[in-house]
């Protein structure tokens, strides 16, 4: 008989993982979209004795999640989250997700009504490495955050910090935090940073809210 599908419970979580726990309150209910194997979930419900849930499109994440006493059911950002009530948590988490998605603007916008306050974090496609990767290699670009080959890669909806901050902009979003991380782990802000926050930072991480 095969032993139970189980993950093995990372002593250093990824940094974008870490930050994003930094945001979110003690007690909170927490739903994560695209929880892959639940480390995130499984950190959160730890450390912040969280009410967490989660929605994963892998059947193969699904199984280690629940074989982990995690609550996740399979499901597709684009297509399953209108089944989730108003304000029925109090954070929906999109971790490194956003770019896989179909429509990423109708995501984020079900993700705010699904919470109290929406996560959001995804690659920067214009750190400085992906930039110098296809101007001189004339390929596209693979960096730590971008691992996978072209024709491999879920990514479809690559954007840049400042495409973010725009389309927040355009749907009337606040912003009411934002971590830009650079490939070190070494975190940055905009507002100290500025423009060149997009050029150094490899990863962003935004906590959004509706606006009153």
């Amino acid at each position: 008989m095969n032993d139970p599908i189980k993950f093995v419970p990372k002593r250093d979580i990824r940094v974008d993982w870490q930050l994003i726990a930094d945001m979110i309150e003690p007690g909170s209910r927490v739903l994560d979209v695209g929880c892959d194997d639940g480390q995130l979930l499984a950190h959160l419900a730890e450390t912040k004795n969280v009410e967490g849930r989660g929605l994963e499109l892998s059947q193969h994440g699904v199984n280690i999640c629940v074989a982990n006493g995690l609550s996740v059911v399979q499901g597709n950002a684009d297509t399953d989250l209108v089944y989730y009530p108003d304000d029925s948590f109090d954070y929906a988490i999109l971790s490194k997700t956003l770019q896989t998605t179909h429509q990423p603007h109708v995501v984020l916008e079900q993700l705010l009504r699904i919470g109290r306050r929406a996560i959001v974090s995804f690659p920067n496609f214009a750190y400085w490495r992906c930039r110098t990767y296809l101007a001189f290699q004339g390929r596209m670009p693979m960096t730590n955050s971008l691992d996978i080959p072209w024709y491999e890669t879920p990514n479809i909806h690559f954007c840049t910090l400042t495409d973010f901050t725009a389309l927040c902009e355009e749907m009337d979003v606040k912003i009411e935090q934002s971590v830009i991380v650079k490939a070190s782990g070494k975190v940055m802000t905009r507002s100290t940073y500025g423009a060149f926050a997009n050029f150094f930072g490899s990863d962003c991480i935004f906590m959004l809210s509706k606006k009153d």
